[in-house]
């Protein structure tokens, strides 16, 4: 595929990426907001269906805002490799994900866990399952892992529950990043090809295991849904932005519930449903562009914050935890911001400015 000749027309992406506002972040922030809010009830009940969306749609608020945030990095991350090559890429990555990660583990693990721990200090800090954890969780993002002594009332006595999802999501990274060194992204039309094949795995999973492994539908669905977002970029010229058709979208997909082309669907409009809220110049006429980027850290810290007020205040229930979580959250994911991922992405930046050979 050729780019379009003359700059870009009309309600596409190509034109919204020419707007000097967009609403990327207070999407993403919302959308970590919603996976706190989500988490409410199954870190209370020990119940993931407990959710109420989980019954109206087969999935959780959180893994709506999960499928929300990977769209938004497909398109971000794609544009990002395009824009500055692998360099800048694998440096722009990296200092954005780990340096977050390792503080909240280590904050987790070293300082949450010893407060909370049944265990006194000497005997926590001795016991192997402790470095355990914090290996695991930064090597292979383990979330099911419980820390000793830690949590061991909750009806979920893991502390870091949300970090599963970075293996996904560096696995996208690296996607990007091999099909970028192979230069396949200029070729869209294969892009796409891989696009429609991923979707038809999913449909043909519906149709012959339905009721399969969770982590089978989830292997399927998060890559496609960050695939879905990187195309989005790659044909931005043809993609337009549509509200109405984004809401006539959701009905379709509300029809075909009953179908095996449900998932499938859903996903698609997912992806695009985000960059239509991101950038339809309907609704980017005004900044929205939050002064600290928390949405990495109200992702990583929701989750050990809502276990924390779980175990002081058993049996408080869902509602009644939601705001001080909520609060305590954004406090927390302020401090990361501040001293961790703002430092860090300053680093890049002094990196990304050096010369190549430097």
């Amino acid at each position: 595929m050729t780019r379009p000749a003359g700059p870009p027309q009309g309600d596409t992406v190509a034109a919204a990426l020419d707007a000097p506002h967009n609403h990327f972040g207070l999407i993403r922030l919302l959308l970590a907001l919603a996976v706190v809010v989500s988490h409410a009830f199954s870190v209370s009940s020990g119940e993931i269906a407990d959710e109420p969306l989980t019954g109206l749609t087969g999935f959780t608020l959180g893994e709506h805002g999960v499928n929300g945030f990977f769209a938004i990095s497909g398109f971000l991350v794609t544009m990002s490799y395009e824009r500055r090559g692998w360099r800048d890429y694998v440096a722009a990555r990296a200092l954005r994900i780990a340096p977050g990660l390792i503080a909240a583990t280590l904050v987790v693990s070293l300082g949450l866990g010893a407060a909370m721990s049944r265990l006194d200090a000497s005997a926590y800090f001795a016991e192997p399952r402790l470095w355990s954890f914090i290996w695991n969780t930064l090597t292979s993002f383990k979330s099911a892992a419980a820390l000793p002594g830690v949590f061991a009332s909750n009806p979920l006595a893991f502390p870091m529950g949300t970090v599963w999802t970075l293996k996904y999501e560096v696995i996208c990274y690296a996607g990007v990043l091999g099909v970028g060194l192979a230069g396949l992204l200029g070729r869209r039309e294969l892009c796409l090809a891989a696009g429609v094949a991923l979707t038809l795995a999913v449909v043909v999973r519906e149709i012959a295991a339905p009721d399969g492994a969770k982590g089978v539908e989830t292997a399927l669905r998060l890559p496609l849904i960050f695939l879905a977002g990187g195309l989005a970029y790659l044909w931005r010229w043809h993609v337009r932005l549509s509200l109405p058709g984004l809401a006539l979208a959701l009905l379709v997909v509300a029809l075909l519930s009953p179908t095996p082309l449900y998932k499938a669907a859903l996903y698609l409009v997912t992806a695009w449903g985000v960059l239509v809220l991101a950038l339809s110049p309907r609704l980017t006429g005004w900044r929205s562009e939050p002064p600290a980027d928390l949405s990495y850290g109200v992702y990583l810290y929701g989750w050990p914050v809502q276990q924390t007020l779980v175990a002081l205040l058993p049996g408080a229930g869902a509602l009644v935890l939601l705001a001080p979580a909520l609060a305590l959250t954004v406090m927390v994911a302020a401090l990361s911001w501040h001293f961790v991922e703002a430092p860090a992405l300053k680093l890049k930046r002094r990196l990304l400015a050096a010369p190549a050979g430097g």
